[in-house]
């Protein structure tokens, strides 16, 4: 799979980021999010994400993630741009 198909999830402080095509969207998320684990489901259609992740209290607890509402409340064409994404990845730099 080409690498310009696909995204990258992570976290960091209190916020998820998802990156692809030299964006990078952030937004709040649970402060007791340690980290995201591993991408189960990507519908690339609607913008939906299933993860696992760690939480902090909870341990590994599977969790959903709707880029869609996000990316059309800053203006952003969601359909054209999450259209090319196969794949979304956890990444950690």
């Amino acid at each position: 799979m080409k690498e310009n198909n696909i995204a990258y999830l992570s976290s960091k402080g209190g916020f998820t980021i998802f990156s692809y095509g030299g964006y990078d969207f952030r937004f709040r998320t649970s402060d007791r999010l340690v980290k995201y684990l591993k991408v189960k489901e990507w519908d690339a259609p609607y913008g939906y994400i299933v993860v696992d992740c760690l939480h902090e209290k909870l341990g590994v607890v599977e969790d959903y993630i709707d880029l869609l509402p996000m990316l059309d409340n800053l203006y952003f064409n969601a359909k054209k741009f999450l259209e090319p994404i196969k794949k979304v990845e956890v990444r950690y730099a």
